[in-house]
């Protein structure tokens, strides 16, 4: 009974409050997987927040999830392809700003290099990192001026080990971890900081339709189709499965939050162990 109570009162003095009520917070692609359980978070931490969708339809779903799904912040939200500058423009029109901006907007798709065509890279480099340079180009002069504020680019552990069947993909999430270091040098002395995230597998909507669409190609089920993903394409992972949207999610709430105002120009890993290098 004593080993009980003393790990009740640990687990209450370990308990954190992030203190993320009063900020609002921008989240891009955040109508589902990754984005939409970052969202979840910061709204249930009692931020405010603004998710974003290419279609009115997915943002008016995710913002009727997230108002009864225990969000203590207000949810809006704007439909815009940030993948266009046009898009871009039309957000920051309607929210001019933000204390916390998570640019996880981003594609991904297998395509073997000799066949990745010249709009294929274009493509995928306007939306997985000109989305954020823009959006970033755009908050972060407030943050500074405010001197307080929030970046976080969600990245990849491709981004380290370049994979084979997508290099386009991984040299769009290398790009992301230097213009993260690179803003990040530009807040130097404020409570201002730029961060990004090593995101692993993980089970989003992406990664599940894909998993889905090679069982049914193989004939075989969902779980065998992860197993042998794990043993052949990600074989130095720890953790031997995709992660949750929620454990991704877990670290950037603590990175948008104004705990961690010690972190700052890192490339943080929630990447299941998959990149074996210790730097």
């Amino acid at each position: 009974m004593l080993r009980l109570n003393q790990r009740a009162v640990v687990q209450h003095q370990t308990r954190m409050d992030l203190k993320l009520e009063g900020k609002r917070a921008f989240v891009s692609g955040s109508t589902a997987g990754i984005g939409f359980a970052i969202a979840e978070t910061l709204a249930r931490e009692g931020a405010s927040v603004i998710v974003n969708g290419r279609t009115e339809a997915r943002v008016a779903e995710a913002i009727k999830k997230l108002s009864t799904a225990g969000a203590r912040g207000k949810v809006e939200g704007i439909a815009a392809d940030l993948g266009t500058a046009d898009g871009v423009k039309i957000a920051i029109n309607k929210f001019h700003d933000v204390d916390i901006l998570v640019n996880n907007v981003g594609i991904f798709g297998i395509i073997p290099f000799e066949e990745i065509s010249d709009a294929d890279w274009l493509r995928i480099f306007e939306v997985n990192v000109m989305s954020g340079v823009r959006l970033s180009r755009h908050y972060l002069p407030g943050m500074l001026k405010r001197d307080w504020g929030r970046i976080v680019f969600i990245s990849s552990e491709s981004a380290v080990q370049i994979p084979v069947e997508m290099i386009h993909y991984g040299m769009t999430k290398t790009a992301q971890l230097a213009v993260a270091r690179g803003l990040a040098e530009t807040t130097k002395g404020s409570k201002v900081t730029v961060n990004s995230i090593l995101a692993g597998p993980t089970a989003s909507e992406g990664a599940g339709a894909f998993v889905r669409e090679i069982a049914t190609e193989k004939n075989t089920d969902v779980a065998t189709v992860e197993r042998e993903f794990f043993r052949d394409a990600r074989p130095s992972s720890l953790l031997q499965r995709f992660a949750t949207t929620d454990e991704v999610a877990a670290m950037v709430a603590f990175v948008c939050s104004p705990v961690s105002s010690a972190t700052n120009g890192a490339a943080l890993r929630a990447d299941g162990g998959v990149i074996r290098s210790i730097l």
